[in-house]
């Protein structure tokens, strides 16, 4: 399994705002095209103002197959439009992991 983690750091005051944009108008055609994500959370300590989420894949081939679709989708590039004309975002860091040998997804249920 390929994992995707995704930080995004936002303008002092601005988390909220950019969380309430991605509802309205990144979400559902985010997890239409890459499934629901396996992990999403605001930061409480650490570098503040910031969020982080995790979405799975089989290996990078499938990884590659989603996010090019995501990316024709014109419903996700009126989104990312947004998100640039708000300016809520001010760093983005995106790592590839593989799990441990020994680590077993929970179930979800």
């Amino acid at each position: 399994m390929l994992f995707d983690m995704r930080t995004y750091t936002c303008r002092p005051g601005a988390l909220q705002a950019q969380l309430e944009l991605y509802e309205r108008h990144g979400l559902a055609v985010q997890t239409r095209h890459l499934g629901e994500p396996f992990f999403y959370a605001v930061t409480e300590t650490g570098p503040l103002n910031s969020f982080v989420h995790i979405w799975a894949y089989e290996d990078a081939a499938d990884r590659q197959r989603r996010r090019q679709a995501m990316e024709a989708d014109p419903e996700w590039a009126a989104y990312r439009k947004k998100v640039a004309e708000a300016g809520y975002l001010v760093a983005q860091e995106t790592r590839l992991m593989k799990e441990a040998s020994f680590f077993k997804p929970p179930q979800r249920g």
